[in-house]
């Protein structure tokens, strides 16, 4: 009896833990854009992986992954896998970790940067994509930037070479939509003083990537997942058949 207490209150403890990193998702109540993930989409978690190995890798660990399990996955060669997308002197079969200290990234952030294997299916991959894509320009900062989705977040804009500076229009208020057409009436505007290695439309494509990567990430077996889901469907409509014969069978002298 004691030992069915113990496991509960591990269940509600890990429910109680989990549930508000849920709620905090749309605590902002900025509306989030769509993505609709495709990991079928091989190029597109290729591009994602790169991107995400040289601007989240030196912070954000996806420790739950193996070099190996991504490159197999994605149709990445070991050899270019090792030279490109790992760091120098790690082995094929290692771990997705992080080298940096956690002391020192609380010391620097405020916080330890969180692991992401697991963040799209902990905070949604719509929120993930305008997270990405809502940082803005604020001199209250400590980074100097803020962002519409995570309010006061502590992260740099690490992706600001790629998309250029953004400035607010709302003011710092979320941004409002007009009740007949639905568009936002403000919101972020570039600044043309800081401008990105990429168009508005290529930065778009490259967080569709990079959270497509990450979506495969928190489940790489979603694939194998749905195609064996086909064969369990067949094999049941198959299995009726007999048994609905059976319960003919057994019926058939019960009035």
């Amino acid at each position: 009896m004691m030992r069915r207490i113990n496991i509960f209150s591990k269940v509600i403890a890990a429910l109680v833990l989990v549930l508000p990193m849920g709620a905090f998702a749309a605590g902002s109540g900025y509306p989030l854009d769509k993505m609709d993930v495709n990991v079928a989409d091989k190029p597109s978690l290729q591009r994602g992986a790169k991107l995400y190995m040289n601007y989240c890798y030196g912070c954000h660990a996806t420790s739950f992954q193996r070099y190996e399990r991504v490159a197999d996955d994605l149709g990445i060669p070991h050899d270019l896998m090792m030279e490109n997308l790992m760091p120098a002197g790690g082995k094929i079969g290692d771990l997705m970790k992080t080298g940096m200290e956690p002391k020192e990234s609380k010391a620097w952030f405020g916080a330890t940067p969180p692991d992401l294997t697991l963040v799209a299916r902990v905070r949604g991959t719509d929120w993930l994509y305008t997270y990405l894509r809502t940082f803005y320009l604020d001199p209250k900062r400590p980074w100097g930037v803020n962002n519409k989705v995570f309010p006061d977040v502590g992260m740099p804009h690490v992706l600001l070479e790629l998309q250029g500076a953004q400035v607010d229009t709302c003011g710092g208020e979320v941004a409002q939509r007009d009740t007949l057409t639905g568009e936002k009436l403000c919101g972020l505007e570039p600044d043309p003083s800081i401008k990105g290695a990429m168009t508005p439309e290529e930065y778009d494509q490259a967080m569709y990537d990079l959270v497509n990567f990450l979506a495969y990430s928190a489940e790489p077996m979603q694939l194998e997942r749905q195609r064996i889901g086909w064969y369990v469907l067949l094999f049941l409509i198959i299995f009726l058949i007999p048994a609905y014969l059976l319960k003919r069978e057994y019926w058939k002298d019960v009035h």
